[in-house]
């Protein structure tokens, strides 16, 4: 059939976690607790790194970044899944859909870029002391994470340009609890081979290509690390990486599932768990293991609660004197 013999849709239907229909209250409550846990996190994470001046280095610069980058893609996210999976399902704007899935990818290859920059960072820090500072500087540390989210919006924006050309024309129903590529695609009643290929090499490079270079990198660290002739100095050293590769292992291994390998292998149910994964339990989890175990980042947090404190106490004052 051709398809002038299509109407064109304007809105599509989320369906969101139709499977646990009984428990929707129970997962609002519990997703919605998650959501406020990674805002609250990531903010005091942003907040504490540019108001110490002991944490303005290139390593927390990027954590900084990586932490708005969090912020930023829960909540494309999670509040419109909140409302999907409170009415068991929510009709959404195409126009919204598209932008949807348009600043998730975007945002995504952003963590994917500053997850390979830290493991750099940490590579020269660990293997390069005596290039560190000169390679690293703080300028430069700046202007690469400005040209990383640069890069990747730019890049998502092919993609994005292409998907706008097809003709949407139903099904009008996305099993997701959000506008990703393979249901998005599901929609449309044009040729979709160019997209395809076109969205399987940009994610398949940028996943494959940042995940080899942190490998890369924490080989030559590794290799470090066993040169050091102490164990307390090598468990030392390692610890200071140890959280990073904790994050970017939870991180790729649920993008590998859901973007590399083919989405046929998967049920809808599957599918939906590993990309909750990523969506939601990883950008919970990094401000856990990025910061609370770091005792520069927790003698800042305590350095911002003593200022806050002193402000607080001198306002009080001030407002009880005659």
């Amino acid at each position: 059939m051709k398809e002038d013999n299509y109407s064109r849709i304007t809105e599509v239907w989320l369906t969101g976690m139709g499977h646990l229909q009984t428990s929707r209250i129970f997962l609002f409550i519990f997703f919605l607790m998650i959501y406020m846990i990674i805002v609250t996190g990531n903010l005091l994470i942003i907040s504490v790194i540019t108001s110490e001046h002991c944490l303005h280095s290139p390593m927390y610069m990027f954590l900084c970044s990586l932490s708005l980058s969090e912020v930023a893609f829960t909540t494309n996210l999670i509040p419109n899944f909140l409302h999907v999976l409170w009415e068991n399902g929510a009709a959404i704007n195409l126009g919204n859909c598209l932008a949807q899935f348009y600043l998730c990818g975007s945002l995504g290859a952003t963590e994917c870029f500053l997850f390979a920059s830290m493991s750099y960072d940490r590579y020269l820090a660990i293997s390069r002391p005596l290039h560190y500072c000169s390679v690293m500087s703080f300028a430069f540390c700046g202007k690469l994470v400005l040209f990383l989210w640069v890069c990747a919006f730019v890049s998502m924006s092919i993609t994005l340009v292409m998907v706008t050309q097809l003709q949407f024309c139903g099904p009008k129903i996305i099993d997701h609890y959000f506008c990703d590529f393979a249901p998005i695609l599901k929609l449309s009643c044009s040729d979709t081979y160019a997209v395809e290929i076109e969205t399987f090499i940009f994610t398949s490079s940028v996943i494959l290509f940042t995940f080899l270079f942190v490998i890369g990198t924490y080989i030559c660290i590794i290799i470090t690390i066993m040169k050091i002739p102490s164990s307390t100095g090598r468990w030392k050293t390692f610890s200071t990486c140890s959280s990073h590769l904790a994050a970017v292992c939870t991180y790729y291994g649920t993008l590998f599932s859901v973007y590399v390998i083919p989405t046929h292998s998967f049920s809808s149910t599957v599918s939906k768990t590993l990309s909750l994964i990523y969506t939601v339990v990883t950008p919970m989890f990094n401000p856990i293991i990025y910061s609370l175990r770091n005792e520069h980042f927790k003698s800042g947090v305590q350095k911002c609660l003593g200022k806050c404190f002193i402000r607080k106490e001198g306002h009080l004052l001030g407002h009880f004197t005659p």
